[in-house]
């Protein structure tokens, strides 16, 4: 397959980078101030932010009230609604609701705020995750006084800026008729991603980009990761022949990435062909 190639100005901005190598650029910053990724240069958006349910980041604060998480989720929605292209898509995991510290429908206000600041709604992929549940309280236990119900499920809201049809990239699709027919299907069933292998409190796992990515953007496409995290997304991209790049605001993280890129998609050692 074609080694893809990053354009001249691509290549400028990556030289700012945390960490490049070939069709993978890492940034250490605030995707809402960043100024490395150009506006409208972007094919594939695929990221799982922050949930606001009091993860210990190195960093970030995942503990603000629920209307200033949603003021944040408006903002980033649409710095990310100016990188990418007329034709652009992404693929948004969030929670279906969250219930510590107070119930809140979370995919719903996301979803709603998503389509206030320009983005097209197009699908939702429900992402039942094996070992997403652990119960630590029922409410009021078989009593209809105040049960409490908790959905053991993610999903992957599915957008898009102005076209859903897709005009620009190589037109070269990479993906099987056997992955396409159960990937179209919008349940899909797979275990999340171990905290501690991984060495981040929130992964998710590289089979979530990997079928986001081949699914919904053409081979040699740009892919971006505003929460990059410990670099999932950015591991899918290079596997699949994709330029990727990725924003975070933690060094550590931003480090961590690299490491992994490094070692489980072996992105520095010689290819043979």
């Amino acid at each position: 397959m074609k080694e893809v190639q990053m354009s001249n100005a691509q290549v400028e901005k990556q030289s700012r980078a945390f960490y490049s190598y070939e069709n993978i650029a890492i940034y250490h910053g605030d995707i809402l101030t960043i100024e490395e990724i150009a506006e409208a240069s972007v094919d594939l958006i695929v990221t799982s932010p922050p949930y606001n349910v009091d993860i210990r980041y190195n960093t970030h604060d995942d503990s603000a009230t629920y209307s200033d998480y949603l003021e944040f989720t408006r903002k980033w929605l649409s710095k990310c609604l100016r990188l990418v292209k007329d034709d652009g898509r992404f693929c948004l995991n969030i929670p279906l609701d969250k219930n510590k510290g107070g119930q809140q429908s979370v995919y719903a206000d996301i979803t709603t705020i998503a389509k206030e600041v320009g983005w097209k709604y197009h699908s939702t992929i429900i992402w039942n995750e094996g070992n997403i549940s652990r119960r630590t309280a029922w409410g009021s236990f078989m009593s209809a006084s105040a049960p409490y119900i908790i959905a053991p499920v993610e999903v992957v809201v599915v957008l898009y800026k102005d076209s859903w049809k897709k005009k620009s990239g190589s037109g070269i699709s990479d993906i099987t008729k056997e992955e396409f027919m159960q990937w179209t299907n919008g349940l899909w069933t797979f275990n999340g991603e171990s905290k501690k292998r991984v060495g981040h409190p929130a992964p998710f796992p590289v089979e979530l980009p990997r079928r986001c990515i081949k699914l919904f953007s053409y081979v040699g496409d740009t892919i971006l990761d505003p929460f990059m995290g410990s670099g999932t997304t950015l591991i899918a991209a290079h596997q699949n022949n994709r330029i990727g790049i990725g924003v975070d605001i933690d060094r550590d993280y931003c480090q961590l990435a690299v490491n992994r890129l490094r070692s489980e998609a072996q992105i520095e050692q010689q290819r043979l062909f």
